[in-house]
């Protein structure tokens, strides 16, 4: 950083001092206008016998800097330069000229149109990010078509994001594995296995199942040596003959065997295998694993099997008729009709209601409470 400083600084003084000296030369100049003929005659021939001194000498002059090559090569055009020219050829004279001449018309002739303004930019970046497929003509139509915003093709693509490739960022021909559940959540089920350790350092292995869709928990179970058909058993019980779902997704685990994704295939599921060392495309169960875990089972000394159903199923009810979830505006995956009573309705915000109370229900012992409105005794 103050590398970048330091530089910037240097070139900040260059170019004022090369713009002071060019100012300084025009300012000489308009001061010798007003001075007369003779005078200026006299101080000409005794500027001439000292250069003639230091070229007897054979002194080298100093190396001149960019603003006194372009004041001569400016100057050069009011007088006859190659008698007076000393300390240079008069080709490196010539040469300095067409050198200001092509900077001049570099300048000059600027290519290219105004940039966009920035709130525009900004906008071409994001529509290039959040939308994987599309192209920059693509991008283009929809600012002209839908926004009113009249750019072409070439311009979009002056300013694509750099990371993103032509075709925007890891471009492929088919929806990114995201956009994919997004789009199927309603028809996605997905399923984990995780272990617990109880008090007696047993190993014990929990199954749950999950709608994607409203973060409802289908199905638990707990079980201490987990098999293919112990497991499939759980799909049976879980899923009804009559069900909306399309995909699940599992991991590689070698519990779910061939038969399993076979007879799931029969249920009219498509199983969709997670990648290798990938949990985070199983993210939604995953997540559910981690829930688990921070809002019950950390909390819990398990004595073993069936004191671990007991509360995971007191658990899941909770979660799914009592939990709100963030994830869905934030609410509750069943619906509200089958958990309480009508709420009554405040005339007045952040006042409770005078002929109502709030009662509170405790979860596992109090780890956690619900809560819901009932009316006073009259």
């Amino acid at each position: 950083m103050s590398g970048f400083f330091h530089n910037a600084v240097r070139s900040f003084t260059s170019f004022f001092g090369f713009v002071f000296d060019l100012m300084g030369d025009g300012l000489r100049f308009l001061c010798l206008t007003v001075r007369s003929h003779s005078a200026l005659s006299a101080e000409v021939l005794f500027l001439r016998k000292q250069l003639a001194f230091y070229e007897e000498r054979e002194t080298q002059p100093r190396r001149l800097n960019n603003s006194a090559r372009l004041s001569l090569a400016l100057w050069s055009h009011l007088l006859d330069w190659k008698s007076a020219l000393v300390i240079v050829k008069p080709e490196t004279l010539i040469d300095w000229y067409r050198k200001g001449f092509k900077v001049f018309w570099k300048w000059k002739s600027r290519v290219g149109r105004p940039r966009l303004p920035e709130n525009i930019r900004k906008l071409i970046v994001r529509m290039a990010l959040e939308n994987p497929t599309w192209g920059q003509a693509r991008v283009a139509a929809e600012l002209s078509v839908k926004l009113g915003i009249y750019v072409s093709p070439r311009t979009v693509r002056t300013y694509w994001p750099p990371e993103s490739g032509p075709r925007g960022p890891h471009r492929t021909s088919s929806q990114h594995w995201k956009t994919f559940v997004r789009n199927h959540a309603q028809s996605i089920v997905a399923c984990d296995f995780f272990v617990v350790v109880t008090a007696r350092f047993r190993i014990l292995y929990v199954f749950l199942l999950m709608e994607v869709g409203t973060r409802r928990i289908l199905h638990s179970n707990v079980t201490a040596h987990p098999t293919a058909e112990w497991t499939l058993q759980q799909f049976r019980e879980a899923i009804p003959c009559d069900h909306p779902y399309r995909f699940l997704i599992r991991d590689r685990d070698s519990i779910f065997s061939l038969e399993v994704d076979d007879q799931l295939k029969a249920f009219g599921l498509r199983v969709l295998r997670t990648p290798a060392r990938a949990p985070q495309a199983n993210a939604y169960c995953e997540r559910l694993v981690g829930t688990v875990r921070r809002e019950c089972l950390d909390f819990m000394i398990l004595l073993g099997e069936r004191h671990l159903s007991r509360i995971l199923a007191e658990w899941v009810i909770h979660y799914n008729q009592g939990r709100p979830h963030s994830s869905l505006g934030p609410g509750i995956p069943e619906p509200v009709e089958m958990r309480l009573p009508q709420q009554p309705h405040a005339h007045v915000r952040h006042f409770l209601v005078s002929d109502c109370k709030i009662a509170s229900r405790a979860i596992l012992g109090g780890l956690h409470h619900e809560y819901r409105w009932e009316r006073s005794a009259a």
